[in-house]
């Protein structure tokens, strides 16, 4: 038997900080633009099974792109004599970016983990160019309990590091099969890519203050957050929802912190929902 995936894949040229990037994204469906962020350390494959689905896709058109760094994207020229760190100001201006050159207009922005950071940081700073965001996994401001080390060092393998890591962050219900396919994007990981990654998840704590700013009258903010998420718990979820004037939190229980990559099945439900209370 065999079948070929709906799914779409194309480069696109941008400029970022005055450097040319050639950026992956893939897409499937049609209608109301989503843009999908994959989190650290990984690609747009974490949203495969939901750009799979026929009954999501048929009135949404989604859209998930490769990070600079990161699965089908190439480092920028150069690349070899720097070091990667992810830095909130790059991120912000790398979806801008992709939002622009797709001719996007007002999509919705779903992110996980740190891709959920960043839609809260956008919906306070450039809200207007979304209708709504989806915060998956995300809260205020989470500081390491790890060594972000460990991850790009030359007596380890980062990318084994990196899934050794996140093992602990997948819920025990998620399928096998689905739990090893997400460990296997982090073993693939670019040489130190989810220790910069990490940089910006772990040390900025920007968006405390900027919460508050965030207007769900014009752009509606949902935070969803797995029960079995140690890095983001339920508990920061709420916090960050509580300091977001009209947001609204759900709790998915028996998921982790990537959902729609361990445990596609009892995420969708999630995601439905959460498309339900994005603008048309």
């Amino acid at each position: 038997m065999s079948m070929i995936d709906p799914i779409v894949g194309r480069y696109v040229t941008v400029t970022l900080s005055g450097r040319t990037h050639r950026i992956y994204f893939e897409e499937a469906g049609q209608g109301r633009p989503v843009l999908c962020l994959h989190t650290a350390g990984a690609d747009t494959r974490q949203w495969r099974h939901l750009m799979n689905d026929a009954e999501v896709t048929a009135n949404n058109r989604l859209i998930a792109f490769d990070l600079p760094w990161h699965g089908k994207s190439l480092p920028p020229e150069g690349f070899e004599t720097e070091e990667y760190l992810l830095t909130t100001e790059a991120y912000i201006e790398t979806v801008l970016a992709i939002v622009e050159a797709l001719e996007l207009e007002t999509p919705v922005l779903a992110g996980c983990s740190m891709g959920g950071r960043i839609a809260l940081q956008l919906a306070a700073l450039h809200g207007d160019k979304f209708s709504g965001f989806i915060a998956i996994e995300a809260s205020d401001f989470q500081p390491a309990w790890y060594d972000i080390d460990w991850f790009h060092r030359p007596d380890a393998h980062g990318g084994e590091m990196g899934a050794a890591l996140v093992s602990a962050n997948i819920s025990p219900y998620a399928p096998n099969a689905e739990r090893w396919n997400t460990l296997w994007m982090f073993m693939q990981s670019g040489p130190g890519v989810f220790r910069g990654d990490l940089s910006f998840y772990t040390k900025d704590e920007s968006l405390i203050p900027r919460l508050p700013q965030i207007d769900t009258g014009k752009t509606p903010v949902h935070i969803l957050v797995g029960s079995y998420d140690l890095t983001c718990t339920p508990e920061d979820a709420q916090r960050t929802a509580d300091a977001i004037p009209g947001a609204t939190c759900t709790v998915m229980e028996e998921l982790g912190h990537f959902p729609m990559s361990e445990h596609p099945d009892g995420f969708r439900p999630f995601f439905i929902d959460a498309l339900a209370k994005m603008p048309v």
